[in-house]
């Protein structure tokens, strides 16, 4: 199998499937990281042979794959991308993950009907999180963006997904976060640090998409507000379980690779984090 995307090498997909399989025993399976950018996408698709079993996609490509399949899932069509594809007897077939690890994430909250949320940012992880909140029953989410264009994409989706999103301004979150259990930021790195304060005195638990650099400033002022903070590598490590399920036909994976997915994980992001770090004409290298 392989992860797509680009560059490759941001990929934390292989690193996540690879230790699942090895704690599972398919010794067999691999999950290689390949480089693909939109216009590689029609080519590379076109080249698998029998032996894939699929591939794991990275933003954009969800989105620009959907016209290349044999067959598309209706959550996928209905959340606007396909993140991951399955080869079954020759067809291609788009199915998507995201809002499977952000619906986990909101029940390892404790929030199995949270009634009502805001998401934070606009973009594709934002169309993922109103699937998502829709299937534990909130289907009038606010989302807060600092520009109304940034917001196309989500509008659309909801639409496709029967929600009635209420699109509001960054400005208005104090007033908006107010009685509200759950918020889930699908900002990166970085880009909701200066909400972090509204955010910890509102008391919501924080769904935080961030991996990388954690913990972010949002996590760290819910947390120390005495709020529950779900980590993004949880909500990855969700939605990897359920690629998993897909491409090897393995049901029931459950929470069986779950460790040994997050200690492989942490210690690419910290050999990432260390090689950053080095000083240019260091020499150093990470292979």
């Amino acid at each position: 199998m392989a992860a797509l995307g680009s560059p490759a090498g941001r990929c934390l997909a292989p690193v996540l499937h690879r230790a699942a399989y090895a704690a599972m025993g398919l010794d067999d399976w691999s999950h290689e990281a390949v480089a693909c950018d939109e216009a590689t996408l029609p080519g590379l698709l076109g080249s698998f042979g029998t032996y894939w079993a699929g591939a794991t996609l990275a933003v954009p490509l969800p989105r620009a794959v959907l016209p290349l399949l044999d067959e598309v899932s209706e959550l996928a069509m209905d959340v606007g991308g396909a993140d991951t594809v399955v080869v079954r007897h020759g067809r291609s077939v788009g199915e998507h993950t995201g809002a499977h690890g952000i619906m986990s994430a909101i029940h390892q909250a404790g929030l199995t009907a949270p009634g009502s949320a805001v998401v934070l940012g606009g973009g594709a992880a934002a169309c993922s999180a109103l699937a998502a909140l829709r299937e534990v029953g909130v289907r009038e989410p606010v989302v807060v963006v600092r520009e109304r264009d940034h917001a196309l994409e989500v509008e659309a989706a909801a639409g496709r997904l029967g929600v009635s999103v209420e699109l509001r301004h960054v400005d208005e979150l104090g007033r908006l976060l107010r009685g509200v259990p759950v918020v889930v930021s699908t900002l990166p790195a970085g880009a909701a640090d200066a909400l972090a304060p509204t955010v910890a005195r509102s008391g919501a638990a924080v769904l935080d998409a961030v991996c990388s650099a954690w913990p972010t400033r949002l996590a760290k002022a819910a947390g120390f507000a005495g709020s529950t903070v779900v980590d993004g590598l949880t909500m990855r490590l969700h939605r990897t379980v359920r690629q998993i399920e897909l491409l090897t036909g393995w049901a029931g994976v459950g929470e069986l690779p779950f460790a040994a997915m997050r200690a492989a994980a942490l210690d690419e992001l910290a050999r990432r984090e260390a090689r950053s770090a080095e000083p240019a004409g260091s020499g150093g290298k990470l292979m």
